[in-house]
């Protein structure tokens, strides 16, 4: 695909479930996690921007005006910050696509899932096409991040709420793109998943 590719970062989920056991004032996102090589130690989304593969430069996070951290901490990895009020999921995807709708597709990352590897988020986005869907499955399973073709931007901004892009499936042509990395299924919901094992 000629037209670059952009990735939106979504960042603006309160963490309700990880606040309930690390306590109301815990962002998840902030949380010391450590990564893939058992050493490196960064905040859980600095690890995310860190997997980022340089050849994506189109970067927009999308979280919420109460996380200046977390912004601050995007800005220094080149991404556009894009503020919303709500935290739902489709809000979030409508928002971070909207603020670049002209390009050839976008790579949908999630904010609590620092244990993907390099290599898998690139096997995606090499498998975006303008009129397919991309994602990454491991042991049969489907993961994250998931790549949108051109064609997909009006459905991706149409959405609202809580709900993620999973309805654009169904008429879709997705395209499987098979990865011995089990980090496109591990998000960060508790913090003992702050570990990756």
């Amino acid at each position: 695909m000629s037209d670059p590719i952009g990735v939106i970062v979504v960042a603006a989920g309160q963490g309700s479930r990880f606040r309930q056991v690390a306590g109301a004032e815990k962002d998840k996102l902030l949380m010391d996690c450590t990564g893939r090589d058992g050493v490196t130690v960064h905040s859980m989304i600095e690890q995310v921007l860190v997997n980022l593969p340089a050849a994506l430069e189109k970067r927009v996070l999308v979280t919420t005006a109460g996380r200046p951290q977390v912004i601050r901490m995007a800005q220094a990895y080149g991404c556009e910050i894009v503020r919303i009020e709500s935290t739902g999921l489709g809000d979030s995807i409508a928002a971070g696509v909207a603020a670049c709708s002209q390009l050839g597709g976008w790579l949908i990352m999630l904010g609590d899932m620092p244990f993907i590897l390099p290599s898998s988020i690139e096997q995606v986005v090499a498998n975006i096409a303008q009129d397919a869907i991309s994602v990454p499955v491991y042991e049969g399973q489907y993961g994250h991040p998931v790549g949108f073709g051109r064609s997909f931007g009006p459905g991706l901004m149409a959405l609202t709420g809580d709900h993620g892009a999973k309805s654009l499936f169904a008429q879709a042509r997705v395209v499987e793109v098979k990865v011995e990395d089990p980090g496109v299924l591990w998000d960060v919901d508790v913090p003992e998943a702050l570990v990756f094992q």
